[in-house]
């Protein structure tokens, strides 16, 4: 016999029909939550030292989604393709990607190729076509949604690096200057650009670590020789100019992402002479840089995805197109 009442027997069917509905829900939501997103750190590339420091600081970001690092150019390039890196997560089940440029800035023609790659209607200028082209990147065949976040730009964890950097030269750096000096573009607007991110970035790591003067200046290593003449030109002023005010050496810091030639090489010689105690160690190895990746990503989780079709047709042209 029957012991339950109507009203009972009402609210049992209730449950179980509210049940039903709940429990199928909770199945995509917890595939959300555990994340179908995957991740493709891009950088510019260099030698296997280089490459090595940037797939070490991706792997170590605790984003908890499918991570792959693709390079733009020089040793790997064609190793660590985009069109390579996109399909690796594809076959992994993600549902849409964020692609992450280890890049210094947003401002460059190198920011402009991870755009064009991600299906933004981007036109590149010859030379940034002709180094894809000549690595066999290209645009992936995909129809995943692809966000592209900033680069780094200012964020606050370049500064971080930095002042640990400037710190481990000048552990009393009260009565020290200290000049941050970065590879830079070729144009002038995006040397503008670049110049404003990184102020920021030197009035925080002032703050940071208590340097008397906080400087920037940029070499622009791939621009024209009388331009990029020029620039050394600027830096090296600048430094003798912290040195009078001061009295004393200046600190050198490089906002480079990786060791390579320029770092080790090329800003050694550009201010040798000078009165300064150079640091060539660059952005990476740096926990602080797997953070940033972290970061990026998780902020991208809270912009829409659009297809590569939506993009091509709605997405604005990038200000310092070529």
């Amino acid at each position: 016999m029957n012991t339950f009442s109507p009203t009972l027997r009402r609210l049992s069917a209730a449950a179980a029909v509210a049940l039903a509905v709940v429990a199928p829900s909770a199945t995509p939501l917890a595939a959300q939550a555990a994340g179908k997103t995957g991740v493709v750190v891009v950088a510019h590339g260099g030698d296997s030292l280089w490459n090595a420091l940037v797939r070490e600081a991706a792997m170590k970001a605790k984003t908890e989604v499918p991570v792959e690092v693709s390079f733009l150019m020089s040793f790997g390039a064609t190793q660590a393709r985009f069109q390579d890196a996109v399909a690796k997560l594809e076959s992994k089940g993600v549902s849409r990607i964020v692609v992450v440029p280890m890049l210094v800035s947003s401002h460059s023609g190198h920011y402009d190729q991870i755009r064009y790659l991600a299906g933004e209607p981007i036109e590149l200028d010859k030379d940034m076509a002709h180094h894809l082209h000549m690595a066999g990147i290209e645009k992936p065949k995909t129809s995943l949604p692809i966000i592209v976040t900033p680069a780094m730009d200012n964020a606050p964890q370049v500064a971080q690096v930095l002042a640990d950097r400037a710190k481990a030269l000048a552990p009393n750096p009260k009565e020290r200057a200290l000049l941050i000096v970065g590879h830079g573009p070729n144009s002038a607007e995006d040397y503008a650009s670049w110049m404003e991110n990184l102020r920021s970035v030197a009035d925080s790591v002032k703050a940071m670590t208590g340097f008397r003067d906080v400087r920037v200046e940029l070499v622009r290593d791939d621009a024209p020789a009388p331009v990029r003449a020029e620039a050394v030109k600027r830096v090296r002023e600048l430094i003798d100019l912290q040195q009078m005010a001061t009295g004393k050496d200046v600190i050198v810091v490089p906002v480079l992402v990786s060791k390579g030639s320029v770092s080790r090489d090329k800003v050694p010689a550009d201010i040798k002479g000078t009165p300064s105690v150079y640091s060539g160690e660059p952005l990476l190895p740096h926990e602080a840089m797997s953070r940033w990746v972290e970061l990026r990503v998780r902020d991208a989780g809270k912009t829409p995805a659009k297809t590569a079709e939506k993009k091509a047709a709605a997405a604005p042209a990038h200000p310092h197109d070529r």
